[in-house]
């Protein structure tokens, strides 16, 4: 990071490094402790706290000056070195007048080579190194603060990128649903039959209004996702009628459970399409949801289809682009902690979803 990458916007406030400075002045009060008592010791140390708290202000003005022009850094290194100096060097030419006046010796001191030249130059360095180090806290508050003012950009740049990419993956959901919808009114009409195609078109409307009315959200409660879930069944018993046979069983406490949006649709989609579809006979899909722990385990199992083909590897060409779309989605709400697993157990093809276990607000654990 570079000066002038120090701009008014993460800038600290201006009180922050005066604040951070004042244990400085605190130890220049301690080391004058010893000296309480004596004359002109005690003026020249409650002078030097004096000035240095006055001193605070130009110099931080001046630091914050020079970082927003976006001086390099040697530059301002230098500028302070200097004007720090300078500081110190009046202070210490205003320690010697008011001593001059406590002792009423002033008229003299003002007699031309009256000062002790070298004298004034004397012990400049503890007043000079102060206020070097007062620079140094100022530049070490403020690098921390563009920092911290970094940090969150990269955070909030990850989470806009994260939420884009999720948005993105329910986007893809819904065209892809509707088309092979579609696809399947078609084919009704084509077939004869009317009638199931205009029911499956109103089911149809009414799975997309909840969908469309729903807040956009990236999580919903299993209660929720489970109405979606039901609306989009509709759909597909109007299409399948009597050849598709549903069992749901919830366990305890898992309706107050939050799961990704629209995450049950493409998986009960890919059950149906790939497995319930093409039998001849009834086909059965059996929902499992139940708490596992810390853990929120979904499973779906349907029969698969009845033909003489050796049925595809679980993670083959059934695998389309409602479970990638799914496993996406685990991965950016979820990284590390939630899986899905497909395996085919006997005739029925199962797949296991497991996410971490987070209730609503309200609801009991």
């Amino acid at each position: 990071m570079t000066s002038a990458s120090l701009d008014r916007r993460v800038l600290p406030p201006f009180w922050l490094p005066v604040l951070a400075g004042l244990p400085l002045g605190a130890c220049l009060l301690v080391m004058a402790l010893p000296l309480l008592g004596n004359g002109n010791a005690t003026l020249s140390r409650t002078l030097y706290l004096s000035a240095f708290v006055l001193w605070l202000l130009p110099l931080t003005a001046l630091q914050r000056w020079l970082w927003r022009r976006g001086t390099p850094g040697w530059r301002i290194a230098v500028a302070l070195l200097a004007a720090t100096y300078a500081m110190a060097l009046a202070t210490r030419l205003l320690s010697v007048a008011v001593q001059a006046m406590a002792s009423g010796s002033l008229a003299r001191l003002l007699t031309p080579g009256a000062v002790d030249v070298p004298l004034l130059f004397r012990g400049l360095e503890g007043a000079w190194l102060v206020l070097v180090a007062y620079c140094a806290i100022h530049a070490v508050v403020t690098y921390y603060a563009a920092l911290r003012q970094e940090q969150a950009d990269h955070l909030e740049a990850r989470s806009l990128a994260r939420d884009a990419e999720l948005r993105a993956l329910r986007y893809q959901l819904q065209p892809h649903f509707l088309f092979n919808t579609l696809n399947a009114v078609s084919t009704l009409i084509a077939e004869g039959h009317g009638a199931d195609a205009r029911q499956m078109l109103a089911r149809l409307s009414e799975f997309l209004r909840t969908v469309l009315e729903a807040r956009p959200r990236h999580e919903v409660t299993l209660a929720e996702e489970i109405a979606m879930t039901e609306a989009y069944l509709e759909v597909e018993k109007a299409r399948l009628g009597r050849r598709l046979q549903l069992a749901w069983q919830l366990g305890d406490g898992v309706l107050a459970a939050y799961v990704p949006y629209l995450v049950l649709q493409p998986l009960v989609e890919n059950a149906i399409r790939h497995g319930i579809a093409p039998r001849r006979a009834p086909g059965r899909l059996d929902l499992r949801i139940v708490r596992n722990g810390t853990r929120l385990e979904l499973h779906l199992l349907n029969d698969l289809p009845d033909t003489d083909h050796t049925p595809s590897p679980p993670d083959g060409a059934r695998d389309a682009v409602g479970l990638d779309n799914v496993r996406g989605r685990l991965a950016r709400l979820y990284p590390g902690e939630a899986a899905l697993q497909t395996d085919i157990e006997g005739d029925r093809y199962h797949v296991r979803l497991t996410l971490p276990l987070r209730l609503h607000t309200g609801a009991s654990a």
